[in-house]
């Protein structure tokens, strides 16, 4: 299995994730003649910002901040569209979103783990899950081509906070019922 769970949930240094999905990005580009312009290094940039998935208008807003002037839907697009071909990114269809891909170079199947507490993302991939899909899915005689599975769930962080504040309210109420005594 190989996962980014570890650093996508953990307070950690950005930059070194960000750096080293340009550097990357860089070597994919080299090797398949391809242009990492500075409109698809930025996109790029700001989806390895943090952990966190973006939208497309959400990027464009950041680009035309950052910028200084107003990037063009289609533009982003565009970038978006490389990326996702040279697989440095993935699209998340449930948030109409787009975030990083820590594993580039291997080949893999994706499943996400999508905190709904703070947002983060986790990509995994692990062959016992491909096996179980593509098993299925040609029991049921059908052809897997491609597979993403999101999963909604709360990241270690969140989950502890949340025990927390329930193991507060239980204490609480435990508490003004033997106050009420």
């Amino acid at each position: 299995m190989i996962s980014n769970s570890t650093t996508a949930y953990q307070q950690h240094d950005h930059h070194r994730c960000l750096k080293a999905a340009l550097q990357q990005a860089r070597n994919r580009c080299s090797a398949r003649k391809a242009r990492l312009t500075p409109i698809r290094e930025s996109v790029l940039h700001l989806l390895w910002q943090s952990h966190r998935p973006l939208g497309a208008y959400k990027i464009i807003e950041q680009l035309s901040i950052e910028g200084g002037k107003r990037i063009l839907p289609p533009t982003v697009y565009r970038a978006l569209d490389f990326l996702l071909e040279l697989g440095l990114i993935h699209r998340l269809a449930t948030l109409n979103a787009y975030i990083g891909c820590p594993f580039p170079d291997s080949v893999h199947s994706d499943y996400f783990l999508l905190c709904r507490e703070c947002g983060s993302v986790a990509e995994c991939s692990a062959e016992s899950v491909n096996k179980a899909i593509v098993s299925t899915a040609e029991r049921a005689g059908f052809l897997v081509e491609s597979q993403t599975v999101e999963i909604l769930g709360l990241c270690t962080p969140c989950l502890e906070k949340e025990r927390k504040k329930d193991s507060g309210i239980s204490s609480e109420r435990v508490a003004g019922q033997e106050a009420g005594k």
